[in-house]
């Protein structure tokens, strides 16, 4: 997805730890296993706001990323959808503010 891979560390008994950072932005996303309940669920909804949806979503498909049609919220909110490889949902978020 074009993310910065910052960190990516095994500390052992199965546990990994990876930090990603979204191009052009300060904030990263912290992803792990064997830090929460071995059987928890996947996380659900997390939420990428991006400057502009159309371009984000088609370098996504160029990737072969399964994403959803851009849905129009109204009050200048657009989604898509996609789901990564261990099942976690995600959605991206454009926010137009007028």
């Amino acid at each position: 997805m074009g993310f910065t891979l910052d960190h990516d560390v095994q500390p052992g008994n199965g546990m990994r730890v990876v930090q990603l950072t979204p191009p052009g932005l300060a904030c990263s996303i912290v992803i792990g296993v064997g830090i929460s309940a071995p059987n928890a669920a996947p996380v659900q909804n997390l939420h990428l706001v991006v400057d502009d949806l159309d371009a984000v979503h088609a370098e996504l498909v160029a990737r072969g990323v399964e994403v959803s049609a851009v849905s129009e919220l109204g009050g200048g909110v657009r989604h898509a959808y996609f789901s990564d490889p261990d099942g976690n949902s995600w959605v991206l978020q454009q926010i137009t503010r007028a």
